[in-house]
């Protein structure tokens, strides 16, 4: 990466850009200022002597005056561009202007018009701002802003993306365990576990016993082998495959997968592990947008109410 960041890049910019605009004007002078010698306008008459289909010919006539002056005034404009604003490397122009800084200005004023709503929601408890329709609104505006590229605009998920609409919860699905989810995000691990279980035919029982756990089709002699073996995943998924919300590993007894719970993909999870992470928001939202985010995404498997929330 240090290629692309080096002094290099920033003259390459700026000689490309320099040589584009030099390039275009002196085309346009050289076919605005070139003339056809005495001789070849005897031959050739006013044309260029390019003929097709025995009668089309192609006139010599000079460029349109006003379509030049309109190339050479783009040309101009280009110039005061890279002047005024960033363009030329890493010139940032007499203005000083930035991208991120109209950004933060969008910002300040977005906070200073919304900040009181979502101050007042914040006031409130989760759930109660679940059961508000406005707060459900902007909760659902904020999802897809900000969820929906991971876990969908339906928030059912993806392979290695949990659905957001059942009761599965890696961590816990309590509004405010969801909350702190998404203030500080979350790194989930799985490590190789294929040397600890042992050959790959125990791997293969070990994967068979897991898809017993939730009574999936399996072979159940290699189950009944590899349910010895599974003492190695016991720490984290514990001896019923419940999983541990504490550590974030997966209950192994339902149906609910993240990366697919076919017995390939389970023997390919115990042999390589997983490794999975959700950003934290907290500090880019902030807690009070996070707070009717929260309610939002909880409301997805929750039916609240008023009378509940009280």
């Amino acid at each position: 990466m240090a290629d692309f960041t080096s002094g290099f890049w920033n003259i390459w910019i700026i000689v490309l850009t320099v040589l584009g605009i030099v390039g275009c004007a002196l085309l346009l002078w050289q076919q605005s200022s070139w003339k056809v010698s005495k001789n070849d306008q005897a031959k050739m008459g006013n044309t260029t002597g390019h003929v097709w289909d025995e009668d089309i010919t192609e006139l010599n006539n000079p460029l349109p005056r006003w379509w030049m002056w309109m190339f050479y005034l783009s040309i101009v404009f280009s110039i005061g561009y890279l002047v005024l604003y960033p363009g030329l490397g890493n010139f940032a122009g007499t203005l000083g202007w930035q991208s991120s800084g109209e950004h933060d200005q969008d910002v300040r004023e977005a906070n200073a018009r919304y900040g009181p709503l979502y101050d007042h929601y914040m006031k409130q408890d989760l759930k109660l701002v679940a059961a508000d329709p406005q707060a459900q609104a902007i909760g659902e505006r904020l999802f897809l802003t900000y969820c929906a590229q991971c876990h969908g605009s339906d928030a059912r998920g993806n392979k290695g993306f949990p659905n957001l609409t059942d009761n599965d919860w890696l961590h816990g699905g309590e509004p405010e365990t969801i909350k702190e989810t998404i203030m500080k995000g979350r790194h989930g691990v799985m490590p190789p576990m294929g040397a600890a279980v042992g050959s790959d035919r125990d791997i293969d029982n070990v994967a068979n016993y897991v898809l017993s756990l939730s009574e999936s089709t399996h072979d159940p002699i290699k189950a009944e082998l590899g349910k010895s073996k599974f003492v190695a995943c016991m720490a984290c998924h514990s001896a019923g495959g419940r999983g541990n919300p504490l550590l974030g590993a997966p209950n192994l007894s339902d149906k609910i997968w993240l990366y697919g719970g076919s017995l390939d993909t389970i023997k390919e999870t115990i042999i390589k592990g997983r490794d999975n992470t959700m950003p934290a928001f907290g500090e880019f939202l902030g807690e009070p947008k996070v707070h009717v985010l929260a309610a939002y995404i909880w409301s997805l498997s929750n039916r609240p109410s008023n009378a509940a929330a009280r």
